[in-house]
């Protein structure tokens, strides 16, 4: 049986970031990742070009946590936007800000990153175990599944960072929440977050398949925003809609505004121009220039359309979409739901469990893309290994 002074369970932003922490703090660390390579979704969202952070204040950047803006915001303000850049740059990689204020690799990809994070982690004393499956604690030791078949480890410190329960086949299936509940650890139920919604179009709309909608603003319940979304046989999907999850599973409708630059009474000023022979549709192209796929949209889910210029234009403004809710949650960007925090102490280690400590998509919270995921992965794992790091050093003097 193997002994270690900590291991950390889980490769992906936050458990490595907590590896590294700790064996920077001079311990004696096992990386253990069930795949059989490391940060397969890190990867993924690498390929569409792997959004580190959002460079805003640090109170903004804190808003986009929701209900858990208090209890992230001091890990966040210990490594927030600006620490993400600078530890980027510290592994060697060049970085542009959008106009948007999102940072990425200027390569656009996920892959040189994590290699040089892989290799500085290697340097850094690290050991890594690849392929090997958690399957829980056994005689107060942990237990793994491994190609060499069953493996106990001795750890006086444990990090889990094992992610939510979306993209199984990428790693995180949620399969740990069964362990830790059996050991009275507190649990919110998961709920995709970040996710597609499914819609039943009727064949009309089939040509307008992959086709943005640009230059929208969307409301749910209260919530609104602005933001593109992208038409799919399945439903639609995008940035535009994500940020707007949490309200959508509450359950409340959706509207989109066609034309959010300008006012209902603009637009019912050029829909009342004589349209002569010009049929209604043809009008409606002609006055409005809105986009194919927004005229398909329209027909859609406004028929029938009103002839009144001020009834059509209250329609283009406030168009409800009618869907099925959201798609299911494996096919969701990320997952709400997880550890409580009413179940770890300040350092995330669990009460129930000391010594075990937990960070990343696991914990209990919420947020949208655009750079917040990755950076609460990362300020999660780094304050975890950090805590474990010192129960660590406070275990030697006692």
């Amino acid at each position: 049986m193997q002994d270690w002074d900590a291991v950390v369970i889980g490769g992906g932003p936050a458990g490595l970031m907590a590896a590294g922490e700790i064996a920077h703090m001079g311990h004696r660390v096992l990386l253990v990742e069930a795949k059989p390579s490391p940060a397969r979704k890190f990867l993924m969202a690498g390929k569409s070009g792997l959004n580190l952070t959002k460079d805003e204040p640090v109170e903004t950047l804190l808003s986009q946590y929701g209900e858990a803006e208090a209890w992230l915001a001091p890990m966040i303000r210990a490594f927030d936007a600006r620490a993400v850049q600078d530890w980027a740059r510290g592994l060697g990689q060049d970085l542009f800000t959008g106009s948007t204020g999102r940072v990425f690799p200027s390569v656009m990809k996920g892959s040189p990153l994590l290699r040089a994070w892989l290799a500085a982690l290697d340097g850094g004393g690290v050991t890594r175990q690849l392929g090997w499956r958690w399957t829980g604690w056994q005689d107060g030791h942990l237990s793994f599944d491994t190609p060499a078949g069953p493996e106990r480890i001795s750890a006086r410190a444990t990090v889990l960072a094992l992610g939510g329960a979306s993209w199984a086949r990428l790693g995180s299936d949620g399969a740990w929440a069964a362990m830790l509940a059996a050991r009275g650890v507190a649990l919110a139920p998961f709920q995709p977050s970040n996710a597609a919604l499914a819609v039943a179009w009727s064949d009309h709309m089939a040509p307008h398949f992959g086709a943005a909608l640009k230059a929208v603003a969307w409301q749910v319940g209260t919530q609104q925003g602005r933001g593109e979304a992208t038409l799919s046989r399945r439903g639609l999907e995008g940035g535009g809609l994500y940020a707007l999850t949490p309200a959508l599973r509450q359950g409340h409708p959706l509207h989109v505004d066609l034309a959010p630059d300008l006012t209902e009474a603009a637009l019912a000023a050029r829909l009342a121009k004589p349209r002569g022979k010009a049929s209604w549709s043809n009008h409606m192209r002609r006055v409005l220039k809105l986009a194919p796929v927004k005229l398909a949209l329209l027909q859609e889910f406004g028929r029938p359309l009103p002839q009144d210029p001020q009834a059509l234009a209250a329609v283009i403004k406030h168009l409800p979409i009618r869907h099925s809710g959201l798609r299911p949650m494996d096919e969701a960007i990320s997952t709400a739901g997880g550890v409580r925090r009413d179940a770890l102490d300040e350092g995330l280690m669990l009460k129930a469990l000391p010594g075990t400590f937990c960070a990343g998509e696991m914990l209990d919270w919420d947020a949208p893309t655009g750079g917040y995921l990755l950076t609460a992965c990362f300020a999660t794992g780094r304050w975890a290994g950090q805590a474990a790091a010192r129960y660590l050093d406070s275990a030697a003097t006692r």
